[in-house]
């Protein structure tokens, strides 16, 4: 059976329109190292073990809630905003179907397409209200009205990827172990494994990717660690 043009794309193409692989990626980065930076923080300043899960757990739920919430505001309000660029278009497109069908020529002719051919292909398209609709749309705001991404499925994947990424860090201590640089190690291995899964997407060298993310968590928790241990010599703690 012979394969449509779209299962042609989506077989030699990953999907790059926003829906759920961004805020996944960014929400199990963002909790390991917000859990990993605050584990740090509190275990530089001294407390004891249970406190230290408690901050965490705490982190983990606070941080996944917040991720889950700003990642559906925001798409929902860059939906809003294309939906409102879009019936703009719409309006114009009513009242000056001409001058509109020109603008769609002159950008075509400015991307190196014949005057002519540009002309012919831009009438076209006016004819087919719809079709003309997404052409301008597409030419003047780059996006496609037709596929945006769902802010549910933006909002849950930064959730649960977000409540993965917090609990590595976290893993030891609910194991039964109290060794902050253990917590530390086990936190480090899931950035460096969490920067190498997103060099698939990217078609960078595993390696590079993972070290990147390494070096960037251990950086904030390095920060973070400092930060407590002076709180906690100032203050007093342990």
């Amino acid at each position: 059976m012979t394969e449509t043009p779209a299962a042609l794309r989506e077989a030699h193409h990953a999907d790059v329109s926003g829906g759920w692989l961004r805020p996944a990626v960014f929400g199990a980065m963002d909790g390991l190292v917000t859990n990993i930076a605050l584990i740090a923080g509190v275990g530089g300043g001294g407390v004891s073990p249970r406190s230290v899960v408690l901050t965490g757990a705490a982190g983990l739920v606070a941080g996944a809630i917040s991720m889950g919430l700003g990642e559906y505001t925001s798409v929902r309000s860059a939906n809003e905003q294309v939906a409102a660029e879009v019936a703009k278009e719409r309006r114009e497109l009513e009242r000056h179907p001409e001058a509109e069908a020109r603008e769609l020529a002159e950008a075509w002719v400015a991307r190196g397409l014949p005057r002519d051919l540009a002309v012919q292909v831009a009438e076209a398209v006016r004819r087919n209200p719809e079709e003309a609709l997404r052409m301008h749309v597409r030419e003047e705001l780059g996006v496609d009205p037709d596929e945006q991404p769902s802010p549910w499925a933006a909002a849950i994947s930064s959730f649960l990827c977000f409540s993965v990424g917090a609990l590595v860090p976290l893993l030891t201590y609910l194991l039964g172990f109290t060794s902050l640089w253990l917590a530390l190690g086990v936190g480090g291995v899931g950035l460096f494994v969490a920067g190498a899964v997103v060099a698939r997407f990217t078609n960078r060298p595993w390696w590079t990717s993972g070290l990147r993310q390494l070096l960037l968590g251990a950086a904030a928790a390095g920060a973070t660690y400092l930060v407590g241990a002076f709180i906690g010599v100032q203050g007093g703690i342990g």
